[in-house]
């Protein structure tokens, strides 16, 4: 049988808070999910707002070509607190030569091992969120995401030294090294920016550039 792209489908091991989360957000944006857990109540209690889910063995590698999971592109091991069943059901994935594979770790130890095996992406929620609240709590930065090479994205209110002017006569890069993205004015969507916006009072605009630049640019007045 052909294997199934995987914008047709992903395969979620491990059904717990992370995984429920997860297939459901997939679901939601029209992906078709495979949930599988080893716990029937879990599987039963969201059979009917999954594609397909199945109660199994996650570590044990006949059981998921039972299941056809060697067939899909994509599958992600959302198993954190039990150790060796994480590592051992991202073992049967490889095993398995699942293309893509994610998992979640819960220690700097358990995303080095899960990447040492062979797992493609690995995520630490707790750790990620953690950090992206620490930005969050000490300035007025709305929202915040940061990249891998230190770069970030920050959704802040803009300084009074910007109101009224037009981007590209702020100075904005040569002071504060950073680029404004987006600007949404009160009452209305995100809209891209140019040299010619004119950044108004009351303004929310999303900055790029290197993680303590963005974060300068938020707490400036």
């Amino acid at each position: 049988m052909a294997r199934k792209s995987s914008s047709e489908v992903v395969v979620v091991l491990g059904l717990g808070r992370f995984g429920t989360s997860l297939a459901l957000e997939l679901m939601e944006q029209g992906v078709e999910v495979l949930g599988i857990d080893s716990d029937d109540a879990v599987v039963q209690r969201v059979s009917d707002q999954l594609t397909h889910a199945a109660v199994a063995d996650t570590t044990d590698e006949e059981s998921l070509r039972q299941l056809s999971v060697h067939e899909y592109d994509r599958a992600v091991v959302g198993i954190g607190s039990d150790l060796e069943a994480s590592l051992l059901t991202a073992s049967a994935l490889i095993n398995l030569s699942v293309p893509i594979i994610w998992a979640k770790a819960i220690s700097v130890a358990h995303a080095k091992i899960l990447d040492q095996i062979g797992v493609h992406h690995v995520v630490r929620p707790e750790h990620d969120m953690g950090k992206r609240v620490a930005h969050l709590v000490r300035g007025r930065m709305m929202d915040y995401i940061e990249f891998d090479d230190g770069f970030a994205m920050v959704k802040t209110s803009p300084p009074a030294s910007l109101i009224g002017k037009k981007l590209g006569e702020s100075g904005i890069r040569a002071k504060h090294r950073v680029t404004v993205v987006a600007v949404k004015r009160r009452g209305e969507g995100f809209t891209y920016a140019t040299a010619d916006t004119v950044i108004g009072a009351g303004d929310t605009v999303i900055v790029s550039g290197q993680v303590r630049d963005a974060e300068r640019f938020s707490e400036s007045t």
